[in-house]
Order: C-alpha cells, then structure tokens, then sequence
C-alpha cells in the first residue's frame, strides 16, 4: 500500500459500503474509521476488512454507550481485539479499553447529553488519546468548547465527519504526518500523540451536509431510538447478552 508524505483519516464513520468507499476515495481519504450503533465488533471486523483495499484503509471502531441510557456517555476506542458491549459504566469501559490498549477518543465532547464532560476528560486524561474539536454535527459554539477542553487538558485533538449519511463522508478528516499502513500503526499514531492538524471542508455545500447531518440526529434519537429500545429486544450490544458469556453481568 503506498501513502504520501501525509495519512487522511476521516475517524469516525457510521456507513459503509461500496458508495462510502468510493466517495472516501474521490475525497483523498487514505482511512477511514468505521464505528457503527449496536454492532458487535465481530461483525465490524469483518465488514471492515471487506471494504479496505489497497487505495483505502477501514479501521473498525467502536462507539460505546457507557453508562444508563438516560445518562449515556459517548467513548469511541480503536484497536479492539475483545468485544466491549455498551451501557456498563465509563470507568469499566475504560478499564477494558486499557486492558486492550486501545486507542481512547473523545466524540463530540459536551454534546447534548451525550459526550464527556470537562470532570470526565480531567478524570480519564491519562487515558484519553485525543479529543474531536470539529464535528459536522456541532453548532459553533460547540465546536469553540470542544477546542477549549482539549487545550485545558493538553490533548491531542482530531476530526471527523461523524458521517449517519454517506454523502458526509470526507467533509473532515485528521491528516497526520507521514503514512501507515495497517490499523495497528494508525491506532499506534494515535497512541503516541503522533502530529496532525485538523481539517474540514467549508462553503455552502459542506453546510448543508453539515445541516442535513443534523436534522438526522433528530430523527435518530426520537423515532429510531424508540424502536430500538422498546420494539426490538434486546441490543446486540447490551452486556447481558448472550454474545458476552456473563464477563459483564453487572457491571452498569
């Protein structure tokens, strides 16, 4: 896999498929990360590895819903080698992402209810490997917060493009120094504050991907959310599921 002088990650994507991969290459995208809701990280693996070649990397992340729904926090890891489900508490979801030594980002810090607070990131710091200071999600004055933590806790900060909707795809993406070429080293970049700056796309057309972005977080957490928790059983995620052998029984 040959890379330039610089890695373009877009670092948290919750599609993926052939239009995603073929708009992330049309981007200039080298990675992207893929994190969906509610799927276990077997299946993310796998459907990472189908879709990774050699002009773009797909890193499986996952996004973990630490805490009680009412009260969830958002924590996305990556470099996962055991599956860690969702609603058990930050400070046992950050134990396991150490036991792994995973790779610990912050999405949307302070994000309606559902990102760390300033208490959880000066509490996980040494934990924490970086800090989202652009979220096409965000209003601005989110984003001038999210800035404000990572400075107040001397983190590294990224991007991404948070994409629900494969045409947000490679509107922000994290570009380090130098290349990489397999997850393991990405994740080890990461890790080791490797240097990056932070980049988005602007203009009338990155606004409206960034307000049509929005407007499906409204339908995602009303009429999605409800169907999920109430119509469909259990998640695949959930601790008590079957999928975890009980390692996790009681653990909220």
């Amino acid at each position: 896999m040959t890379r330039g002088d610089s890695f373009r990650v877009d670092l948290h994507v919750k599609v993926l498929d052939e239009q995603v991969v073929e708009r992330a290459k049309a981007r200039g995208l080298d990675a992207i990360a893929y994190a969906p809701h509610f799927t276990r990280l077997a299946e993310i693996r796998e459907r990472a590895a189908r879709f990774s070649d050699e002009e773009l990397l797909v890193v499986p992340g996952r996004e973990v819903f630490t805490g009680r729904w009412e009260d969830r926090k958002h924590v996305l890891a990556l470099g996962l080698d055991e599956p860690v489900p969702d609603f058990i508490s930050l400070a046992a979801a950050m134990d396991e992402f150490a036991r792994q030594d995973a790779a610990v980002l912050v999405p949307h810090p302070e994000f309606l209810t559902v990102g760390l607070d300033a208490g959880d990131v000066a509490a996980y710091r040494e934990q924490i490997d970086a800090v989202e200071v652009y979220n096409p999600k965000h209003w601005p004055h989110h984003d001038r917060r999210a800035r404000e933590l990572a400075a107040e806790a001397e983190l590294p900060s990224f991007t991404s493009s948070y994409a629900h909707l494969r045409g947000t795809v490679g509107e922000a993406w994290t570009e380090f120094e130098g290349s990489f070429d397999s997850a393991e080293e990405l994740v080890a970049a990461i890790r080791e504050g490797h240097p990056r700056r932070v980049v988005h796309r602007s203009g009338w057309s990155h606004r409206l991907r960034c307000a049509a972005e929005f407007a499906h977080l409204g339908w995602e957490n009303s009429y999605k959310k409800v169907d999920r928790l109430f119509l469909s059983g259990m998640e695949p995620t959930h601790p008590d599921h079957v999928a975890y052998d009980g390692r996790f029984e009681g653990v909220y």
